[in-house]
């Protein structure tokens, strides 16, 4: 079971996203498969301690940037890394595919190497979020910015199964995104969708406002690609605005600095919870196998953790239990 790591995606490729598989590699013991240019790969591991460690190389001659096309992963970089790991995943050589490069590029071809889930029509990129009671689940954060009721639905279902068998939440609650609780609210497409998960089976709780989120109010938050990408921005720009805020406060007094002291061990705590490098990526749901789109920017925290979480996503079996939960529908 070895998870397939784009090596050449991210901003600061392939430095980070060697470092953080060589940790989770180690920590955690999974075998990696590193894909990208062997020569620097092979020269990049050269700066860590790899010994004993299970870590392969998959040469891929071409890398999709940031600035291509999603088309570009499939059709013309035949050979580009993000869909080399794809195929390693759908050769039954990986179990998972992880990528900081381009998200179009990598919901592209893992549709395009995987295919879809029979059943649902787009897949969605599903995001955790800290929360007063827990973590709950975003979906779809970017994949989908325009959304039929069907397709809200069937992220509804999606997100439904993931935090019930990935995330081991008994009985999931689930929550559609909108500007009000009363059900005048919303927009066509959130009504329309409204009407329809109200007849499920799903323990749906109707409509949620965007401050629910952090509070916990449901375990599965439902919203198109538009809004929830604003929303996982938003909630990124916000953490590290606080912080620096914060941290400016902490300076202007010695009062303050000397009050820093006492609490310092829970501002890192808080700091901790909030990090995204500490959830690692998203994991892209709707596809036949698991791929965890990570920040372009992720750090090799992120990295490492986004193939744990990918490897424990891959051994959750969530793929065949969502086409199982859409067939009983």
């Amino acid at each position: 079971m070895r998870v397939a790591v784009d090596a050449m995606g991210g901003d600061n490729a392939p430095s980070v996203e060697v470092e953080g598989a060589v940790a989770a590699c180690r920590e955690f013991g999974i075998p990696i498969t590193l894909v990208g240019d062997r020569e620097r790969l092979e020269a990049e591991l050269l700066n860590h301690q790899h010994s004993g460690l299970d870590i392969e190389i998959h040469h891929a001659s071409e890398v999709v940037g940031m600035h291509d096309s999603a088309s570009d992963a499939v059709r013309k970089k035949r050979n580009s890394s993000v869909r080399l790991a794809f195929e390693l995943v759908k050769d039954g050589k990986a179990c998972a595919a992880v990528s900081a490069g381009n998200s179009g590029a990598t919901m592209a071809a893992g549709m395009f190497v995987l295919k879809r889930i029979e059943g649902i029509e787009r897949p969605a990129i599903a995001q955790v979020f800290p929360t007063l009671k827990g973590h709950t689940l975003v979906l779809d954060v970017g994949g989908n910015v325009d959304c039929k009721p069907i397709h809200l639905v069937q992220f509804a279902i999606m997100g439904e199964v993931y935090a019930r068998y990935a995330m081991g939440i008994a009985n999931p609650s689930v929550g559609l995104l909108s500007n009000g609780e009363e059900d005048s609210k919303g927009n066509e497409l959130t009504r329309e969708t409204h009407a329809i998960l109200k007849q499920t089976p799903l323990n749906y709780a109707g409509y949620i406002e965007g401050r629910d989120i952090f509070k916990g109010t449901t375990e599965v938050v439902v919203c198109d690609g538009f809004v929830g990408n604003v929303v996982l921005k938003l909630s990124e720009g916000l953490a590290e605005a606080a912080g620096a805020m914060l941290k400016g406060e902490i300076v202007k007094s010695w009062i303050s600095k000397i009050g820093y002291l006492f609490v310092r061990g829970a501002f890192s705590r808080f700091k901790k919870i909030v990090d995204y490098a500490e959830y690692g990526g998203a994991p892209l749901l709707g596809i036949n196998g698991v791929g965890m789109i990570c920040h372009g920017g992720s750090n090799v925290k992120a990295i490492k953790n986004a193939v744990r979480f990918a490897y424990d996503y891959a051994q959750s079996g969530v793929t065949q239990r969502v086409a199982d939960k859409l067939t009983r529908q």
